[in-house]
C-alpha cells in the first residue's frame, strides 16, 4: 500500500536526496545549451542557422514526448512507486547517451552533423523519461504549501550547484583535453558522470520517502491534456514559465561567444561568467525563500523576473564597461534567475495539488510532463534564436576547433542575442501572472472542500452497506 503523502515536514534526508536529482537536470539542462552550439559552429563547422535547427529540433520532440512519459509513470506500478524507477533507469540512459553526442565518430562533415542530431534525439528522449516522474514526485510526496516551498529551495540550491559545477568547469574540461573534438570527448564523459551521480543520488535518496497515491487518471492521452488545460493557474504559469525559460537558454547559449568576441577573454571568461551568474544564486536562495513567505510566490517571482530582464538590459554597455562591473551585472543576473527558477517550481505543485482537489484525481505526470515539454522546448528555444540571430548578423563558422575572427556585425548580433532579446523574452510574460488567482487560501479552500466530498463518499457507502443484510 502506497504511503499518502505527509502534512508535515519532510525528513531532511529526503530533502536533500530528492534535490541530488538536479545534478542531472542541471547538467542536461545547462551543457548542450552552453556548448553544443559553439561545438557545432567553432568544431564541426556547421553554419549558425543550421546549427541552430540541430540544437533545437532534437528537443523540440520532447513536446510530444514528455506528455507521454508522464502518461506512462502515472499508471506505473512498483515496489519502488511510479517515479523511481524511471530515476534509475532513465538517469543512467540519459548518462550514456549524454557522452555519444560529443563522440564524433564520423569526424567533421554531413555524417558528423547527422550523428550529432540523432545522439541529441536519444539523448533527449531518455532526459523526458527521468525528468518528468522525478519532477511530478514533490507533489506526491507532501500536501503542505510551504514544505513544498522547501522542498523546492533545496532543489534550486543543488540545481544552481550543478549549472556552476557543469557549466563552469565543462569549457576547462574541454580547453584541458586539448580543445576540439578530443576536449569535447573528456567533457562528455565528464557531465554524464554528474548525470549518473545525480541519478543514483535520487533514487537511492528517496528511497523512504512517502510516495503518495497515484489516483487513476484519464484514459487517454488528449482526455489529460484536456484537464490540464482546463487548469487556468496553470495554464499562465507554464506560459510563463517556457517564454522565461527560452529566455535564459538564450544567455546560456550565449556565454562562450560573448566571452571571446565582447570581453575578449576565450580562456578565463566562460568560467567567470557561469561563476558570477549561479554562484549568487547560492547565497541568496534563503534570502528569496524570506521573500516569497513576506510577499507570496506569484509577487516573488515577479519581482525575480524582473531582476533578472533588468540585469540583461544592463549588460548592452559591456562594451565600454570595465571586465570587473560587467561581472559584477552578471551576478544581478544571478540573482534575479535564483528566485525565478525557485518561485515557477515551487507553484506547480500548488497547481497540481489544486487539480487534485477539483478532480479528485492525483494525476501529477500530466502536468510535470506538459510542464517539462515547455521547459525542454524553451531551453532548446533559446539557442535557436542565439543561432540565427548570429546567422542574421554574419558570424563566421569554424572547424578548427577555435572561433574565426568576426565582423562588427557578428559581434554586434553577439551582444544583442546575449542582452536585448533575453530581456524581451524574460519580463513581459509576467504580465499572464495577474490570471494566476491560486493563493494559499483559494487552495485551502479546494482542499477542505475536497476532503469534506470524501468524507461524505465514505460515509453514504458505509450507510448502503449498512442496508446489504447477509
Amino acid at each position: 500500500m502506497k504511503t499518502p503523502p505527509g502534512a508535515g515536514s519532510l525528513p531532511r534526508g529526503v530533502h536533500a536526496g530528492y534535490a541530488l536529482g538536479s545534478l542531472a537536470t542541471g547538467a542536461f539542462g545547462t551543457v548542450p545549451g552552453l556548448l553544443l552550439l559553439p561545438y557545432l559552429t567553432d568544431t564541426l563547422g556547421v553554419a549558425a542557422g543550421l546549427a541552430a535547427l540541430l540544437v533545437l529540433l532534437p528537443k523540440a520532440w520532447d513536446v510530444l514526448v514528455n506528455p507521454v512519459a508522464g502518461r506512462i509513470s502515472d499508471r506505473t506500478r512498483s515496489r519502488w512507486g511510479a517515479r523511481r524507477p524511471y530515476l534509475l533507469i532513465g538517469g543512467l540512459a540519459l548518462a550514456v547517451l549524454f557522452a555519444s553526442i560529443f563522440a564524433a565518430p564520423f569526424g567533421n562533415g554531413p555524417a558528423a552533423v547527422a550523428y550529432v542530431a540523432f545522439a541529441f534525439l536519444a539523448t533527449a528522449t531518455a532526459f523526458a523519461f527521468f525528468q518528468v516522474p522525478y519532477v511530478a514526485m514533490p507533489a506526491e510526496l507532501t500536501d503542505d504549501y510551504a514544505e513544498r516551498t522547501r522542498l523546492m529551495t533545496w532543489r534550486i540550491a543543488v540545481l544552481a550547484l550543478a549549472i556552476l559545477v557543469s557549466g563552469a568547469l565543462a569549457p576547462l574540461v574541454v580547453t584541458a583535453g586539448g580543445d576540439g573534438v578530443a576536449g569535447h570527448r573528456w567533457m562528455g564523459l565528464f557531465v554524464a558522470a554528474l548525470i549518473a551521480l545525480g541519478a543514483l543520488g535520487a533514487f537511492f535518496g528517496t528511497r523512504s520517502a512517502p510516495t503518495g497515491t497515484v489516483g487513476g487518471s484519464e484514459p487517454t492521452l488528449r482526455a489529460q491534456l484536456a484537464v490540464a488545460g482546463a487548469n487556468r493557474p496553470f495554464r499562465m504559469l507554464l506560459i510563463c514559465f517556457v517564454v522565461q525559460s527560452a529566455g535564459v537558454a538564450t544567455i546560456l547559449a550565449g556565454v562562450n561567444y560573448f566571452a571571446g568576441q565582447i570581453l575578449r577573454d576565450d580562456e578565463s571568461g566562460p568560467t567567470l561568467l557561469f561563476v558570477c551568474f549561479v554562484g549568487p544564486a547560492l547565497l541568496v536562495m534563503p534570502i528569496w525563500t524570506r521573500v516569497g513567505a513576506r510577499l507570496g510566490k506569484r509577487t516573488a517571482l515577479v519581482v525575480a523576473s524582473l531582476i533578472l530582464a533588468a540585469g540583461a538590459l544592463a549588460l548592452v554597455a559591456a562594451p565600454v564597461l570595465p571586465p570587473v562591473a560587467v561581472y559584477l551585472v552578471v551576478a544581478v543576473l544571478g540573482v534575479g534567475y535564483a528566485g525565478q527558477q525557485v518561485f515557477a517550481l515551487a507553484m506547480l505543485p500548488d497547481c497540481i495539488a489544486y487539480d487534485t482537489a477539483r478532480t479528485g484525481r492525483r494525476q501529477a505526470g500530466v502536468f510535470t510532463g506538459l510542464w517539462t515539454a515547455g521547459e525542454t522546448f524553451g531551453l532548446a528555444l533559446g539557442p535557436g534564436i542565439y543561432g540565427l540571430v548570429l546567422q542574421l548578423s554574419g558570424y563566421v563558422s569554424s572547424d578548427t576547433g577555435t572561433a574565426a575572427a568576426q565582423s562588427d556585425s557578428a559581434r554586434l548580433g553577439v551582444l544583442l542575442g546575449f542582452t536585448i532579446i533575453p530581456a524581451l523574452l524574460v519580463a513581459p510574460p509576467v504580465l499572464l501572472l495577474r490570471r494566476y488567482t491560486l493563493t494559499p487560501a483559494v487552495l485551502a479552500a479546494a482542499v477542505t472542500h475536497d476532503r469534506r466530498v470524501d468524507q461524505e463518499v465514505a460515509v453514504g457507502n458505509r450507510h448502503e452497506k449498512g442496508t446489504i443484510t447477509p
